[in-house]
Parts: C-alpha cells; sequence; structure tokens
C-alpha cells in the first residue's frame, strides 16, 4: 500500500518538534506495516475545527489521482476535530479509494462518532437521493413528451426552441455515409478519420476516435427511438437512418466482435486497516493465490509474517472472515435496545459537537429578553428619548441572530433521534452479497478486529462495543471454521 502522511499543529505556541514528532511515529508505523510513503501533507499553525488548511486541501484533491491509498495521521484529531468536515471529506476520500488510519490510536477514541459521520453521510445520501427522484419527475414528464432530457447530443442532431430533436442538415448525411461505409465492410478506425477530415467534431470540440464511432453505431436514436428509464417512443424523433442499415449494422458488429480479454479479477479487500494479528498487531492484509487446478485463493495475510519478523500467525480465507464479521454486525443491527442507546449516545454527541448553535439560540434569547423587557416598560408608560432606538437596535439584532442561526442549521442540521433509528433500520434491508452493501456495513460498524489462532475481538464503533467469537462458537455455526487454514499456494502468488 501506498500512503501520504498529514500532520498538523494548532497554534504558534506549539513548536516545530510538535510536527517532527508526529512525522517519526507515522513513518514508523508505515515500516512496521509494510506501507510505502510517497508524500506528507503539513499544516502549521491551523486548527482542526476548520477546513481551510492549505495542504489539507490539496491532500484532498490530490487523492483523486489515485497515487496513494491511506492517509496516516499521528491521532485522528490532526485530520479535523468538526465532526461534519470529517464525514464530508472522509467520504470525497472513500470515493477516491483512500482511507484515513492513525499511528498511534488502534481504537480510535469517542468510536460513536465514527457512527455519527456515517450516519450525516447517510442522510446526506437520503437528500441526495430525494432530490434525484424531484429531478427525475422532470425528466420523466420531458421524456412522455419526447423532449431533450440533457447529456451529449448525438452528432448529425439539434435541440429546437421547445428543446425536441431536429436533424442538423449539414451533419446528418455525414452519419448516414459512416454507416453505410461500415455496412459496406469499412473498419471503425478508418470512418473515423474520414469524418475527422471531412472537419466533423465532437461535443466537446475533439476528434472524434473509434470509441465514438462505436456509440454512434450502437445508438438507436438515428432510427427514430426516443428512450429514458422505461419510457420508449418508437417514432419519437426524425430517423437519421433507416432500420434496414441500422439493422445490418449490428449484424455485421455482433458478427465482428472478439471474446473480451479475460483480465485478473481483484477482488476488493473490505477489512484493509481494519484487521490486525493478534500475536504482533500488524494489519492483515490481501494475498491471492492460484493453485496447480487454476483455482484462485484470497486471503488476509500478517505483514508481521510476510516481513519474516517473527510472527507465526496463519493466514484466514478472505470470503470467510469477511461474512463472519457482517453476521456479527447483523446481531447489532437487530437489536432494539442496543441501538436505542447507540442513537442515545450520538444524540449526546452532536450536541457537543456543535458549540456554535446553542451560543445563537442564547443569544437570541437573550435579545427577545430585552425586547419583552422594553416593551413592558413602554406599557407601563416608562418612555424615553433612547427607548425607541433601543428597540429598533434590539430587533435589527434578533434578525441578523435569527439568519446565522438558520445558516448554521443548514450547514451542520441536528439530526433527531427518529432520524438516526431510520438510518440505523435502512441497514437491515442491506443484500450482504452485494459488495457494496458490505463495504459500508464494515466502514461504518467495525472500528478494529484483533485475529488470534482461537478467537478474534471485534471492536464495534460504540462505547463498549466489544465482542469475543471463539473458535468453538465459529464451528457450531453455519461457517466452517478457517482460523486455521493451510498456507497460500506458491504459484502466482499476488499481493494485494
Amino acid at each position: 500500500m501506498n500512503a501520504v502522511i498529514y500532520a498538523r499543529y494548532s497554534s504558534d505556541n506549539q513548536r516545530e518538534e510538535s510536527i517532527e514528532g508526529q512525522l517519526r511515529e507515522c513513518k514508523a508505523f508505515a515500516e512496521k506495516n509494510d506501507i510505502q510513503i510517497v508524500g506528507t501533507y503539513i499544516d502549521r499553525a491551523f486548527s482542526a475545527r476548520t477546513d481551510n488548511r492549505p495542504d489539507f486541501q490539496k491532500m484532498i484533491k490530490d487523492s483523486a489521482s489515485k497515487k496513494f491509498e491511506l492517509i496516516i495521521v499521528w491521532k485522528l484529531d490532526r485530520f479535523a476535530r468538526d465532526r461534519y468536515d470529517s464525514a464530508h471529506y472522509k467520504a470525497a476520500l472513500r470515493k477516491n479509494g483512500v482511507k484515513v488510519i492513525s499511528a498511534t490510536e488502534k481504537i480510535s477514541e469517542g468510536s460513536e462518532g465514527i457512527l455519527m459521520e456515517a450516519v450525516l453521510e447517510g442522510m446526506a445520501e437520503y437528500y441526495s437521493a430525494e432530490l434525484s427522484e424531484k429531478v427525475v419527475r422532470g425528466l420523466t414528464e420531458n421524456a412522455y413528451k419526447c423532449k431533450f432530457n440533457g447529456g451529449t447530443l448525438p452528432l448529425g442532431y439539434t435541440i429546437d426552441i421547445e428543446q425536441h430533436f431536429q436533424i442538423d442538415p449539414l451533419v446528418a448525411p455525414a452519419v448516414l455515409e459512416a454507416f453505410k461505409r461500415y455496412a459496406e465492410g469499412a473498419s471503425m478506425t478508418e470512418i473515423a478519420q474520414e469524418m475527422n477530415a471531412k472537419g466533423l467534431r465532437s461535443a466537446f470540440g475533439g476528434k472524434i476516435g473509434v470509441d465514438m464511432v462505436t456509440r454512434m453505431l450502437k445508438n438507436r436514436r438515428y432510427i427514430g427511438e426516443f428512450k429514458y428509464r422505461d419510457i420508449i417512443h418508437q417514432h419519437g424523433i426524425p430517423a437519421i437512418i433507416p432500420e434496414e442499415l441500422f439493422d445490418r449494422v449490428q449484424h455485421r458488429m455482433a458478427t465482428n466482435k472478439k471474446a473480451p480479454a479475460k483480465h485478473k479479477a481483484e477482488d476488493e479487500y473490505l477489512l484493509t486497516t481494519k484487521l490486525r494479528c493478534g500475536k504482533c498487531e500488524c494489519f492483515m492484509v490481501g494475498e491471492s493465490g492460484t493453485s496447480k487446478t487454476s483455482t484462485v485463493y484470497r486471503y488476509y495475510k500478517c505483514v508481521g509474517v510476510k516481513k519474516h519478523s517473527g510472527c507465526d500467525k496463519k493466514t484466514v480465507k478472505k470470503d470467510w472472515i469477511e461474512d463472519l464479521v457482517v453476521k456479527q454486525i447483523e446481531k447489532v443491527l437487530f437489536d432494539d435496545a442496543l441501538l436505542e442507546k447507540i442513537a442515545d449516545r450520538i444524540m449526546e454527541i452532536q450536541g457537543k459537537e456543535n458549540t456554535v448553535l446553542p451560543m445563537l439560540r442564547k443569544q437570541y434569547a437573550d435579545i427577545q429578553r430585552g425586547i419583552d423587557n422594553l416593551l413592558n416598560a413602554i406599557q407601563q408608560g416608562i418612555v424615553t428619548p433612547s427607548t425607541k432606538q433601543r428597540l429598533e437596535n434590539l430587533e435589527k439584532q434578533k434578525s441578523d441572530v435569527s439568519v446565522q442561526i438558520i445558516k448554521e442549521e443548514m450547514s451542520k442540521p441536528l439530526l433527531t433521534k427518529d432520524q438516526i433509528l431510520f438510518w440505523f433500520h435502512r441497514f437491515r434491508k442491506y443484500n450482504t452479497r452485494r459488495l457494496d452493501h458490505k463495504r459500508r456495513l464494515i466502514d461504518s460498524f467495525i472500528n478494529t478486529i484483533y485475529l488470534y489462532d482461537d478467537k478474534m475481538v471485534i471492536t464495534f464503533n460504540y462505547k463498549d462495543g466489544s465482542e469475543i467469537v471463539s473458535l468453538s462458537e465459529i464451528e457450531n455455526s453455519d461457517l466452517s471454521s478457517d482460523l486455521t487454514a493451510s498456507a497460500l499456494p506458491y504459484k502466482d502468488t499476488i499481493e494485494i
């Protein structure tokens, strides 16, 4: 695995040695776990309560380059102390395949906060899905009228003022000629070269390539078919290509289609950075190997064993241990009393996390009391030349604070207990055979797993959330024991 180190200190009162100490411990952690450091990001005299940190923002941006899979921090609070920022940026990193890990906290402090982050991400997805549904409703109405719904406009068409498809008289003949040339035996490369020679360009102004020609020759819009989701109109738009010619092109494409190359399957190892060896506390990382019968085996193997540092921890089959962990998560999800306790704890954390909102609400209440006192004085006939001015000032302050409260609530919404429980209950409907569902369950609920030869200790992301699963319990379950699995096949062993 490739990683970068992120180091930070908060104020000028702290010294450069603080950064050096963080880097030293992060590098030692990386060396122990066979992680390659490819860069460092350092913010000096910047608080973690703000995301306006130059190197932090550069690191987030650089994560899209796919040059590193991990961000190592001395402690998790170096990354962010604001739970909302942490949830937002970890979600962005996760989309780029990057995880944040602590060099010194084997079990992160305040682990319920990780669950809270997951809840916030889940609610953001909910609101995004709700917005998406509203957008889809509008697009569906357009589809019934065969209107253009956005995206890349096919070559040879234009859109009129009412968003209907119209044939482009200048470009459509070249599209028809391309279909005829392919049906007569021309290659896609030749067609692309001919279209470029005529001065045709893609919607983005670039040259036409083979991929674009392939998409064009498969596009059923050219025979007048309008399709959006489940809505299909066979003659919804003007046709450029006769159906008979289109069918001949499809037949030739199917005939020329070559068998896809056999790419080596690369499974995602869902317990990476969470699974540790119970003997030496190193990470257990993914490996695969192929037997003499061409069967592919996938395992987790201790980094200490790989480095021959004296650990003798045996490998464990990937699918077996991941399925076992998911079953333990399901036990938590279907324990209503436990979910109530976790939801209460998350509610407490929310109150502690957002210190600005309570302050603003107190300020609003104080202003309102001041207004009420002045109004009572006026009713009692106690009026001075400054009373009106004072009342106007208080009303303006009240309006300003009210706007600040609304902005704070929108940027950092406080979730209700019902919303938190609703989010937990959604997980009960997850299909544990789906990779994305398994990944979400493990990322949200699992903090650390220590694997021994006779048991494993699972630490969940909530207070006192620890479960010891013994070998005897596993043998009596519907999962066979692979804790004492044999070594990897010797042929074509590949590290993941």
